[in-house]
């Protein structure tokens, strides 16, 4: 549990930088053998593309420090639970344990609204950790969706 919260405040530095980015603050990294060999935050704004997920990132750089698409053995940490096209890849590259900090009720596709990640109608099933810093993850995403709002206001 320790080294959740560890590798989670992690996850939430990444999510910090997509704060300052202006962009929806999500944050992912993965672990293999307690190590970090991938980080992400959003940046679909900043890159103009809405693969630019925070968990897709992660993914990718991960993907490269192992050389392979499979991440078996690997967690990874996020935010907030994932979207349904980011639960469906962390299933792809046969991620076995997913820890998320808080949930997503309008887009949460890792228990909120479907769980992607543990389907047995799916050939891989993950192990799903969820509420890691939950009140830190929750408060960046209500700061930022706050912080949304009053500019929408205040530019009228």
């Amino acid at each position: 549990m320790d080294k959740d919260i560890l590798f989670m405040k992690e996850a939430l530095q990444e999510a910090q930088k997509a704060y300052e980015l202006d962009e929806t603050p999500i944050g992912a990294i993965i672990v293999y053998d307690n190590k970090i060999i991938g980080r992400g935050h959003n940046r679909r704004n900043t890159d103009k593309n809405s693969l630019a997920h925070a968990e897709l990132i992660a993914i990718g750089e991960a993907c490269e420090a192992i050389g392979d698409w499979r991440l078996e053995g690997c967690t990874i940490y996020i935010t907030l639970e994932p979207c349904p096209m980011c639960a469906g890849a962390i299933v792809q590259a046969r991620v076995p344990r997913v820890v998320f900090g808080t949930r997503s009720p309008k887009a949460g596709f890792g228990g909120s609204i479907i769980n992607i990640l543990q389907m047995n109608e799916l050939n891989h099933q993950c192990e799903v950790i969820e509420d890691i810093c939950k009140d830190e993850c929750s408060t960046l995403i209500k700061d930022y969706f706050r912080k949304i709002r009053n500019k929408k206001i205040f530019d009228k």
